[in-house]
């Protein structure tokens, strides 16, 4: 089969497109024909080495397709079963093995596609507004890169919850997305002061809380944006990493909350696992939650698409099809 491996970890010239093994299922596990594949940010950190992976090692964290194979003691999943997955490395190839445990049936009225491209980041949305900091109506919520594949998300479902949303973009086309994904108000950070809107936007009040994926750019203010006892939820750093912070600011800022969520600790069981999922399918089946799918390459292609995913260009999903 033909997979994205990487040998030496760096720029995308490291993307090694290449004949890897046929993976075989071994016990508890599916063997899954990938039709699609997602990116994620994520995949990024792992090619540049920010998180020690053994080499070599094939990319790719999330994608769907149907079950060809399955190991001993299977009994949940048999061949030809439309699955998905995420959290579990080697998704950029034509095949994968996976713990049948972490594998998540895809129903009808649900394209492979669409399982393919919203399985970690709608998991994500949904911890996030769900569990993290429980969004109830009324809440006033900040979200960053609110027009990319996790911040549309996250904002489709505050309004799902009876939030508002306050969304930054990067540009007026982003803008466009934010609001068709349901945000009340963007702001354009590269032509506004984002703290300083969300004062005016707010009259003073501030926020609850702060979804912030970009990190080092925007964590400053973010906290700046947020009322007495809010919750900085910091669950990505697309910008570089934030630097340590003494708790004490925590205090001078009004009591506030700081965390520093992971998905794997919000799907650590198969019942939460099912049920995150099982509500993503079931609002996109409803017509609820509309997962955006912005550009598809082909597998040889992941060069590309990472330079894409990089230059923050993105306004939904990135797929790789084998």
């Amino acid at each position: 089969m033909k997979a994205i491996r990487i040998h030496e970890t760096g720029d995308v010239s490291n993307l090694s497109y290449e004949d890897a093994p046929m993976p075989e299922p071994g016990a508890g596990e599916v063997r899954i024909k990938i039709e699609a594949a997602g990116l994620n940010f994520i995949d990024t950190y792992h090619r540049m080495g920010w998180y020690p992976i053994p080499r070599p090692f094939t990319l790719g964290l999330e994608a769907a397709g149907v079950v060809d194979a399955v190991g001993a003691g299977v009994s949940e999943f048999k061949p030809g079963d439309r699955v998905g997955y995420c959290m579990h490395q080697g998704a950029y190839a034509e095949y994968a093995t996976v713990p049948a445990r972490m594998v998540v049936p895809v129903p009808d009225g649900v394209s492979t596609q669409q399982a393919a491209a919203v399985l970690l980041q709608g998991m994500t949305a949904h911890y996030l507004t769900h569990s993290t900091y429980p969004l109830q109506k009324g809440d006033i919520a900040l979200v960053h890169a609110a027009a990319g594949g996790t911040g549309a998300l996250v904002v489709q479902m505050a309004k799902l919850l009876g939030a508002q949303v306050i969304g930054t973009v990067g540009t007026a086309e982003k803008a466009e997305v934010a609001k068709a994904a349901g945000a009340d108000h963007t702001i354009i950070y590269t032509e506004q002061d984002f703290e300083a809107e969300v004062k005016r936007i707010t009259d003073g009040q501030l926020c609850h809380v702060v979804y912030e994926s970009v990190g080092k750019a925007t964590f400053d203010k973010s906290m700046n944006c947020l009322r007495p006892r809010g919750y900085m939820v910091l669950f990505g750093q697309a910008s570089g990493q934030v630097p340590p912070l003494d708790p004490q600011i925590l205090n001078q800022k009004g009591s506030l909350f700081l965390t520093r969520p992971s998905l794997g600790s919000y799907v650590a069981t198969r019942e939460e696992l099912l049920g995150r999922a099982n509500d993503l399918f079931n609002w996109i089946a409803a017509g609820k939650l509309d997962v955006r799918i912005d550009q598809s390459y082909p597998l040889s292609d992941a060069a590309a698409a990472h330079t894409y995913l990089e230059g923050r260009q993105t306004k939904g999903k990135v797929l790789l099809i084998p």
